[in-house]
């Protein structure tokens, strides 16, 4: 695929993508994940480094919605707290962060309803934007004065006991592309012609590629591209080897390996996305549009085992939300002395959330754990 002809001056695109064919000119061809890499997380042009909210104004997410999903994750975070035996202190790590909504959400909910929880809490906002960082500030300000709350850019090091969780993070971070070529995996490189973005084959990047298929089992046909996200299973890693006993909680949107490498997403999954239109444009606008990819939870299985977490569930968005919320007959959704008019809207912003053609069956919830037997947790346990 070809990008676009450049666009003038005005084109939020065109910073980024100046630097990056003056970058390929110099050194050659980069591998699609550096690429991705550099459209979303470069510190002054990237999708995610810039201080508006990105997402929310290219697609909705479940955070969008309503903050019953928050309050509801407070819960199933309680409810692993007292799993854990109600140690003091608790740590809950957010992984990609944003600008700290779902934070907002989780603690405001937990300091009015879970005070015991809250008061074991201790929060930390990881986000590698310096800008999104800065509106924590003001969002969180009083759960930061009550030592309830902090932000890096990191995950800490070591997490003596916890949960470290993430709400669409997996499917961002920087993947490789592949392609079977005469029944040879090659790798899809981001090049020039022209002064403009091209996609080129080349010989894989790095041995990881045929290990990270190999070790799932996955065989690709002929002619079928896929993704292989070699950091989201670093990132599994770091977490599990970070984590010494607590759980990790991945939500995302993705299947698991036999679901994922098929006939049906023989083009692979990788979308852009902007001002809410979907496109295999990739190439079109780097750092003003998003990329993602499915999740494979196959091999945040497989590679989180390697740091010794281990599968406590996998479950729908809705499997999860709705299990957690029958407990109370879903009385977290209503804001104290709401009209029933309100409570209405509510309930409708909720199946948004729960419902198979909305968010609910798009999205799966992946928990595993560390230095505890098998516990049930409500969130994991399905309807």
């Amino acid at each position: 695929m070809t990008a676009q002809v450049p666009s003038p001056a005005s084109d939020p695109a065109a910073p980024l993508r100046d630097l990056l064919v003056a970058r390929i000119r110099e050194n050659g061809p980069i591998p699609f994940a550096e690429y991705m890499r550099e459209c979303l997380y470069h510190p002054e042009h990237g999708y995610y480094s810039r201080e508006s909210a990105g997402r929310f104004g290219d697609y909705y997410t479940s955070v969008d919605v309503h903050p019953i999903f928050g309050r509801l994750l407070a819960r199933q975070l309680a409810e692993m707290w007292e799993v854990l035996g109600s140690p003091l202190p608790f740590a809950v790590v957010e992984a990609g962060a944003g600008i700290g909504r779902l934070a907002a959400h989780i603690l405001d909910f937990s300091a009015r309803e879970l005070p015991a929880f809250y008061a074991a809490l201790e929060y930390v906002a990881v986000e590698r934007s310096a800008a999104r960082r800065a509106q924590h500030a003001e969002r969180l300000a009083v759960h930061a004065a009550a030592g309830k709350f902090s932000n890096a850019a990191e995950i800490p090091l070591a997490i003596p006991v916890g949960c470290i969780f993430s709400n669409e993070l997996l499917d961002a971070l920087p993947t490789h592309r592949v392609v079977i070529e005469n029944g040879k995996l090659r790798e899809i490189y981001v090049g020039i012609e022209v002064e403009q973005l091209v996609e080129i084959l080349h010989e894989p990047s790095t041995a990881k590629l045929d290990e990270y298929f190999r070790e799932q089992g996955i065989t690709l046909q002929d002619g079928w591209q896929a993704e292989a996200c070699l950091e989201a299973c670093q990132w599994i890693e770091n977490a599990g080897r970070a984590l010494r006993r607590g759980f990790v909680m991945s939500i995302d949107y993705g299947h698991e390996a036999g679901a994922l490498y098929n006939e049906r997403h023989n083009r692979g999954t990788l979308l852009a996305y902007r001002d809410h239109v979907v496109s295999e444009n990739l190439l079109e606008a780097p750092g003003a549009q998003d990329l993602t990819s499915h999740v494979n939870f196959t091999a945040v299985d497989v590679w989180g085992r390697r740091a010794g977490l281990m599968r406590t569930g996998l479950v729908t968005q809705s499997q999860f939300l709705v299990a957690l919320g029958r407990a109370n007959e879903f009385a977290d959704l209503y804001e104290p002395g709401q009209m029933e008019v309100e409570k209405l809207r509510a309930r409708l912003l909720l199946k948004n959330l729960i419902h198979p053609e909305g968010l609910g069956e798009k999205f799966q919830v992946l928990i595993q754990r560390k230095g505890i037997e098998e516990p049930r947790l409500t969130g994991s346990s399905g309807y």
